[in-house]
């Protein structure tokens, strides 16, 4: 795969990752854990993410002290609430796992099949897809955000960090 086009990639991939950190950084305290879940939705976004990411979906176990409750057939919530500072670590450890697999990117790689029980993508479409979900959960947030504190973070165009 050319550079460019990895760079591309990282670079729009990375912006929906720092637009779901920008979301978690400005949720007060007060908000965390409400009616409306910010935490849980946020944790099931990066569950994905990071879920995603790995080339093998069979193999995929989450770092403590995640774990596979997301695959739950009857919806069970994780055993406890997250704290910000939890999630926004496994955010930058999923970010990092992104990068990696940006920057080794080859048309092999690209054309891998993802498949579990409910998908069959290429790995280059999985990253798409993968991206769309980010954003789609960060906007959500954001949603949240502008409901309760009248706020909420700004758009971000490419990501800050570099290949």
């Amino acid at each position: 795969m050319k550079e460019a086009m990895r760079e591309t990639l990282w670079k729009q991939l990375g912006a929906s990752i720092d637009m779901l950190e920008n979301a978690l950084k400005m949720c007060p305290a007060e908000q965390w854990d409400t009616d409306t879940k910010f935490w849980y939705m946020a944790y099931h976004c990066l569950f994905y993410l990071d879920y995603y990411l790995t080339l093998d979906p069979k193999q995929f176990l989450p770092t403590p002290p995640f774990t596979l409750s997301e695959f739950d057939p009857n919806g069970a919530m994780p055993d406890r609430v997250y704290s910000k500072e939890e999630l926004l670590d496994y955010l930058e450890a999923s970010r990092k796992k992104c990068r990696t697999l940006v920057i080794s990117l080859t048309e092999d790689i690209a054309g891998h099949r993802w498949a579990d029980d409910y998908k069959n993508y290429s790995v280059f479409e999985m990253l798409l897809y993968n991206m769309r979900h980010v954003q789609h959960h960060a906007a959500q947030l954001n949603l949240l955000l502008r409901q309760t504190i009248d706020d909420a973070p700004k758009w971000v165009s490419q990501t800050r960090a570099g290949l």
